[in-house]
């Protein structure tokens, strides 16, 4: 496991700490959940918007409708 070094505001440094006594864990414990969450947040956030800009592709409605097509039709045999 690596070591990293950063700084913060002393008020949210103020914050960690009184947080992390509350849950009982280590204050990098925190961080590495709180860091973990937001990355993951991101993530969905990149995924919702490059199906967002899908939707307004003429080109992959077209290709998705045909798909639908095909699928529909392998149901019905």
């Amino acid at each position: 496991m690596a070591t990293f070094t950063s700084t913060l505001p002393d008020s949210l440094l103020e914050k960690l700490s009184e947080k992390a006594k509350a849950l009982s864990l280590p204050k990098n414990k925190l961080i590495e959940t709180a860091v973990r969450l937001y990355l993951e947040h991101l993530e969905k956030a990149e995924y919702i918007k490059s199906y967002s800009q899908a939707s307004d592709d003429k080109d992959i409605l077209a290709i998705a409708e045909e798909g639908m097509a095909d699928y529909l039709r392998q149901l019905e045999k």
